[in-house]
């Protein structure tokens, strides 16, 4: 645990961003194909653009879903209902370029290897109740929030494309304060002043107060400060104003960038791919290592090789927060936990249509993922003796 005084930054970004439609529509897909076929091996990549939906990648299953359908169904239901918001489920073109996946890879996979060489990281802390980084905890919840607001028309001039960024203040490990928020939020050309550049401050206030204040609570203070749309305004945003692709908001998707990353994206592939579930398995063993109270914050990498089992390396890092030293706690995790892909799948039954909600707002720290459970603290405890 980093001593002294410091600032830690995390950005989260909403469902309506370009980035995160690409995401949900490979996931739907992913869900609608392991709905019929649990044994398909999907990689589903996605391209958004001005008018225009891209889905490609490589599937091989015995079923058939309708893409176009879903991809429309997806950004329906995000909010791009509207020409007014440059972008309309209706009448943007879909494109489906899906191809097979290569038998080169199947042939490794088929008996129960990686699909992919690489490592991938978890990681917990105690600094919040869901084991989660604060300042990431705070972005997502603020979008979440405001997306409550912009759906009961609360705040009716909000549109789906928003960012979201976070400043905590630190001292020896533990957070102090928001020092800094920054929300830029597309929206309708009504909270516009006369000037026609800027949102007025009403507006500024109003997202302050009810999108922001609520989520932070007793974390701001009289010198937090507040950046609301930074520019000026947004008024045309997604798609419309950016293109996206599944797999580019991997940091957000994540931790926030508190710890490292190995790389790999998670949306629009199934669970022999370890990209996807072996991270899963690496946050759900740090989880339960802090939740066991072994450690206050630590960081889990597992290494793959394609078309082998058992991974070739696993290391964990306590930070110095341990209760045992880290050589000892990495023998016991090898006791508890069971790695290869088989394992994972099995754990936490992943071969079934669960991951369009993970597309959106983080795939960690939220109730209802099997890899968030902490069944495994009081068998950690009892191995390290404490």
């Amino acid at each position: 645990m980093r001593k002294g005084h410091y600032f830690l930054t995390s950005e989260a970004v909403s469902e309506g961003h370009p980035d995160k439609v690409c995401d949900q529509i490979s996931d739907a897909v992913l869900d609608a194909i392991l709905a019929k076929d649990k044994t398909a091996r999907v990689a589903c990549e996605t391209f958004i653009t001005r008018g225009l939906i891209i889905v490609g990648g490589e599937i091989t299953t015995k079923t058939w879903v309708d893409v176009d359908q879903i991809a429309r169904d997806v950004v329906k239901k995000i909010g791009y209902t509207d020409p007014k918001y440059g972008f309309n489920y209706s009448t943007c073109s879909v494109v489906n370029i899906i191809g097979k996946q290569s038998p080169d890879i199947s042939q490794g996979v088929d008996v129960g290897g990686a699909g992919d060489q690489g490592f991938m990281v978890g990681y917990a802390c105690d600094e919040t109740k869901e084991f989660m980084p604060l300042p990431l905890q705070l972005s997502e919840k603020i979008l979440v929030n405001l997306a409550k607001l912009r759906r009961n028309k609360t705040l009716s001039y909000i549109g789906p494309d928003s960012k979201s960024q976070v400043t905590v203040e630190y001292k020896d490990g533990k957070p102090l304060r928001v020092e800094t928020v920054v929300l830029s939020t597309q929206h309708t050309e009504e909270i516009l002043d006369k000037t026609g550049n800027q949102i007025t401050e009403k507006a500024k206030k109003e997202l302050i107060e009810k999108a922001i204040k609520p989520v932070l609570k007793n974390w701001v203070d009289k010198d937090t400060k507040y950046l609301i749309n930074p520019t000026g305004k947004f008024v045309i945003g997604g798609p419309q104003s950016d293109s996206g692709v599944t797999g580019r908001k991997i940091i957000v998707d994540t931790y926030g960038g508190r710890c490292a990353h190995g790389g790999g994206a998670f949306s629009g592939k199934d669970p022999t791919k370890v990209d996807r579930s072996a991270s899963y398995m690496a946050r759900y063993i740090a989880k339960n290592i802090v939740a066991a109270g072994l450690a206050k914050e630590v960081t889990v990498h597992i290494a793959y090789a394609i078309g082998k089992a058992e991974p070739v390396g696993f290391y964990l890092d306590t930070f110095g927060t341990g209760k045992i030293n880290d050589d000892e706690l990495t023998k016991i995790c090898l006791q508890v936990f069971k790695m290869t892909p088989k394992a994972i799948i099995d754990q936490f039954n992943l071969r079934r249509p669960i991951y369009l909600p993970t597309a959106a707002y983080g795939h960690f720290g939220r109730e209802g993922f099997p890899w968030e459970k902490t069944d495994r603290t009081a068998q950690l405890k009892k191995l390290a003796k404490i």
